[in-house]
């Protein structure tokens, strides 16, 4: 997949992704900054509270009415957390020039809007507007209440949290209720001051236009933004497993167990641990699903993930209460039957298959590109998806074994019934 990366300004830098066999073209605008407790919910809330309008479109009446002059482009918020960085900004597309019926440019009209969302939001007595801030910040805190309704997701959560606890990676990208709830439209104004001056900034694009009109598109959408002493993107950081591992229980209103272990992996090999875990549990034909589950009933689902750049390997399973010790057991021998080595080749070829479509398909998705090269620029990397692959085809069944051998348990979670002994 080609790929192309310009410098535009200070911290400012476009990913041009050609494709031709788009009929739209994707914008995306995205500032990168240290995942930090005191300033994840700031950062979570700015994209939806700029997206509410301009200093040309104030209001989203006037914005919704502008995208449908544009053939209904769309514009939409995106906060995600990516190692321990938080990147939040703005996704857009639009149709290609091609596909409009006055041939009229559409790229520089998307750009343009992209950048006055950016540089030139709606503002109320030089802030940002109050009644904007103060909504945004009552959804957010919302979502981040909601997450305890969905216990799966809140087990894995926790489970992160507590694996984490000194570290970045245990936050949420979203923020925490009792930062959130501090916000206030002057404090946000000022982060965002702050933020449009020192955060790196990356741009992407995926269509068919030619890269000067790209460039030149972008460099005059953002040719107002402020830059002062950028601050760089900092390494991931990877720490050693527990000597003894952390057990944590936590009990709820719920009629199912939810058990999640977390391993830290030692090993720096990306694509032998990327193996290890689509063959442990990260597919439908890994060892947890169909012997953890399938075989022996322990679970109603058992899953593991991995989180590459941060080397840690979660497993999460629905138990009944009372299987917890028998689940945690099984779970751990099929850990260990990857460290001996007790495999079919099927089971390593049925990995990399899942791989090879998977990465072979990414540039059938805008979004997936997008994601996929942010992800490599925050972790310090340069692959392509094709040069990964390579990469995951080359991995020996030793390596696997070697990434099994390093995974240390650090972890177990387990949430229970309020009535459990």
């Amino acid at each position: 997949m080609e790929k192309t990366r310009v410098q535009l300004g200070e911290g400012v830098y476009l990913t041009y992704l050609p494709a031709v066999k788009f009929k739209t073209n994707y914008l995306s605008a995205q500032f990168i900054a240290p995942l930090r407790r005191e300033t994840a919910a700031l950062n979570a809330l700015l994209p939806p509270v700029l997206r509410r309008g301009t200093a040309a479109l104030p209001d989203l009446a006037r914005m919704e009415a502008h995208l449908d002059m544009l053939y209904g482009a769309s514009v939409s918020a995106s906060v995600r957390k990516m190692g321990e960085a938080q990147t939040f900004g703005f996704l857009g597309s639009i149709i290609d020039d091609a596909c409009a019926l006055d041939g009229k440019p559409l790229l520089e009209p998307l750009a343009a809007l992209l950048g006055d969302l950016v540089c030139h939001p709606a503002l109320e007595d030089g802030g940002l507007v109050p009644a904007y801030v103060e909504g945004e910040r009552a959804i957010q805190i919302d979502a981040i209440r909601s997450v305890i309704n969905e216990k799966r997701a809140y087990a894995n959560k926790r489970l992160l949290e507590e694996m984490c606890d000194e570290e970045p990676f245990g936050l949420s990208h979203i923020g925490e209720e009792d930062t959130a709830s501090a916000i206030t439209p002057s404090i946000l104004t000022s982060h965002y001051r702050r933020q449009l001056a020192k955060s790196p900034l990356e741009l992407f694009y995926c269509g068919k236009g030619e890269l000067p009109r790209v460039q030149d598109a972008l460099a005059a959408a953002f040719a107002d933004l402020p830059r002062e002493d950028v601050a760089p993107i900092g390494p991931i950081t990877r720490r050693p497993a527990r000597s003894t591992p952390k057990i944590v229980t936590e009990a709820l209103d719920v009629t199912q167990g939810k058990l999640g272990l977390g391993f830290r992996i030692s090993v720096e090999d990306d694509a032998a641990n990327m193996l290890l875990n689509a063959m442990f549990g990260g597919t439908s034909n890994a060892k947890l699903f169909m012997n953890v589950r399938e075989k022996l009933s322990l679970c109603y689902y058992a899953s593991s993930r991995l989180h590459r750049y941060k080397g840690l390997l979660t497993v999460a399973s629905g138990i009944e209460f009372a299987n917890v010790r028998t689940a945690c057991e099984e779970i751990l021998a099929q850990l260990e039957a990857m460290r001996t080595g007790d495999w079919e080749s099927w089971e390593l070829e049925s990995a990399k298959s899942g791989y090879r479509n998977a990465l072979l398909s990414a540039g059938d998705s805008a979004r997936q590109m997008e994601d996929f090269y942010l992800g490599q620029l925050v972790a310090g990397q340069d692959d392509t998806p094709e040069g990964l692959l390579a990469k995951i085809e080359a991995v020996t069944p030793e390596r696997i074994q070697a990434a099994a051998q390093s995974a240390v348990l650090d972890t177990v979670y387990f949430l229970k019934g309020k009535e459990e002994a």
